[in-house]
Formats: structure tokens, sequence, C-alpha cells
């Protein structure tokens, strides 16, 4: 019993083998079936503009004749913005100079894992 548990876990088989099939064939269940059971705690990390001068943008669609954006500008950027018309005058400042003549319809913030909030998602029509 003990040989052939340390020859699995050793991977001593052929291939070809009968052996050599379960040993695969769990291993694809595994990585197929397992998440569906299986709670990996896992979730996508925020992705934040890594550099202060960079904004990430997302296209979201269209409406009509103009085109959604979700441009994400990091908190630091936005300075001594407290006040929602303060960031939203900000970000316009910020996003202007790329994207042209816009229209913001909305901010969100984004907060990190600890609850600090790291950047602003600013929902814009071009």
């Amino acid at each position: 019993m003990f040989k052939t548990i340390r020859s699995y876990i050793f991977w001593a088989y052929e291939r070809g083998s009968v052996q050599y099939d379960v040993m695969v064939t769990l291993i694809l269940v595994f990585m197929f079936v397992g998440p569906h059971f299986i709670d990996f705690h896992d979730k996508p990390v925020e992705t934040v503009a890594i550099h202060p001068s960079e904004v990430l943008v997302q296209e979201k669609g269209r409406e009509g004749d103009s085109v959604r954006f979700i441009y994400q500008v990091r908190a630091d950027d936005l300075r001594n913005a407290h006040t929602d018309e303060e960031r939203r005058a900000a970000i316009l400042r910020i996003v202007e100079p790329i994207g042209g003549d816009i229209t913001i319809e909305r901010i969100e913030p984004v907060a990190d894992v600890h609850g600090q909030i790291i950047a602003y998602n600013a929902w814009v029509l071009r």
C-alpha cells in the first residue's frame, strides 16, 4: 500500500499506463471541477495606475452618438479636492487633454483592501 502511494506521489508511472492516466484525470478534474465546489477566496485585484501621471481608460459601450468611457484617476492626482465639485473639476482638468470634449456622468471612489480611497472612476461620455 505504501509503495503504491509513494509511486503516485513521486510520479513513477510511465506515460500511457493506467496509473498515469488516473493521475492526469484527477489533476484535470481538480482544475476544472474544483473551483465550483472549493472557495479559494480569490478576487481580481483592482488595477490602478501605478505612475502618478497615468490614467487608465476603459471603453464601456455606446449611448446614441456618444461613447462611454471610464477614466480612472489616482486620488493623489486630485490633490486638495475635498468636495464633489472640486473632484469633478480636478478630474475634468486631468482627463480633458486625453479625451477632448467630454461630459462627466458620475464619479465613484475606488478603495483598496483596507478601505483607503486610492483612485476615482469617472464615467464619461465623449
